[in-house]
């Protein structure tokens, strides 16, 4: 029985130390950049985000009835698979506007992932939006 219990708890402590191994590295692989050698490129280049968000964008309703234009800008993390996630509007123009922005950004396919050293690392991308009456 002693024995037992002992091999019990030696493998307890084994799974423990090779679980904080995983966590160091995943820590290590979570750290976000904001400039690197190889920065995150959208599908087809910059050409092709412009035409996706001119293409994408509905003015918000509320916002064209009251006349209002504004800049919103948003910033999001390109992960090393190139989704985007952590997206936040860190400057705001109107609520409507901000949601459309968000929404527009979130939809986006997946982007080519920034380097640093020949790895893949998860980047903070900035782009503004331009809401513009015509």
């Amino acid at each position: 029985m002693k024995k037992f219990l002992i091999m019990a708890l030696m493998a307890l402590f084994g799974l423990t130390t090779v679980s904080a191994q995983k966590t160091v590295v995943a820590q290590k692989n979570q750290q976000v950049f904001d400039v690197v050698e190889k920065m995150p490129e959208y599908p087809g280049g910059q050409a092709a985000l412009f035409e996706y968000l001119s293409t994408n964008i509905k003015y918000p309703a509320d916002a064209e009835k009251q006349k209002i234009e504004g800049r919103v800008l948003v910033t999001f993390v390109v992960n090393t698979d190139g989704s985007i996630t952590d997206i936040e509007v860190v400057k705001k123009a109107f609520p409507s506007l901000d949601a459309e922005a968000v929404r527009v950004i979130s939809g986006m396919p997946k982007w080519t992932p920034g380097e640093q050293k020949g790895q893949k690392v998860r980047v903070k991308y900035t782009v503004p939006l331009n809401f513009r009456l015509k």
